[in-house]
């Protein structure tokens, strides 16, 4: 199997020295900097800077984009009819019904079955 050089690709997994986009570091090296190397590094620099999305929210902007997002996804559930939930009710309902009835079945045959074997 051959391995490619995806954007999951590490110097260590046999990525071929700059496939992976890095340019040599701003102060002139020619190393290449792994990302967690270049995120260490941005940290370091910038101390407490935040960039835009990324930004840290307070607990409660969370919970109300948590609850934006949940509301989002109810609009695009298709939800079905009156005719369509009743139908669907009544298929769980005979089916649940027709397996008691098989394991009630099969519980009598053994318990049957073993009376007779051991008396």
């Amino acid at each position: 199997m051959t391995e490619t050089t995806g954007s999951t690709a590490t110097p260590e997994s046999g990525n071929p020295e700059g496939a992976d986009g890095v340019d040599a570091t701003p102060d002139g090296d020619e190393k290449t900097l792994s990302r967690r190397d270049r995120k260490r590094a941005r940290k370091g620099e910038g101390g407490d800077r935040k960039s835009g999305k990324r930004a840290k929210k307070g607990l409660f902007a969370r919970i109300a984009v948590f609850y934006r997002q949940i509301i989002a996804e109810l609009r695009k559930v298709v939800w079905p009819s009156r005719n369509e939930l009743i139908q669907y009710t009544t298929v769980v309902v005979v089916f649940v019904v027709t397996i008691m009835l098989v394991v009630y079945g099969m519980d009598t045959a053994f318990a049957k079955l073993s009376l007779w074997i051991f008396g």
